[in-house]
C-alpha cells in the first residue's frame, strides 16, 4: 500500500498533537505512559515528536485515556487553527463531519 504525502494541515496538526501530549504528561516518563497505554515508547516518541502525523484514532484513544485527556479536548487542539471547524449552524456534529 502506498500512502500519500501529508499535507502541511496534517503535518500541523501531528505537530499540535504531540505537543499536547507532551504537556499533559508532563514528568510522567515516556516509558511508563507508553506501557500503560499498550502502545511501545517509541510509537509514543514519534507521536509526540511529529514524526507520526496521522497515528490510528485507537493509539490516540489510549494514549488521552492514560493521560487524562478527553478525546474532545484533543480534537479541539489539533484542528484549533487549521480551519476545520464548522461555520455556526451548520447543524453537522463532528462525527456526521467525519462520516461523510
Amino acid at each position: 500500500m502506498v500512502r500519500l504525502p501529508l499535507t502541511p494541515a496534517e503535518v500541523e496538526r501531528g505537530q499540535r498533537l504531540g505537543a499536547l501530549l507532551r504537556r499533559a504528561r508532563g514528568e510522567r516518563s515516556m516509558l511508563d505512559t507508553a506501557l500503560d497505554a499498550g502502545v511501545s515508547p517509541e510509537t509514543l516518541r514519534k507521536i509526540e515528536s511529529g514524526r507520526v502525523a496521522t497515528p490510528a484514532f485507537p493509539t490516540i484513544a489510549a494514549i488521552a485515556d492514560v493521560l487524562g485527556l478527553s478525546l474532545d479536548e484533543v480534537w479541539a487542539e489539533i484542528n484549533q487553527s487549521d480551519g476545520e471547524a464548522e461555520p455556526s449552524g451548520s447543524g453537522r456534529t463532528a462525527r456526521e463531519r467525519l462520516a461523510s
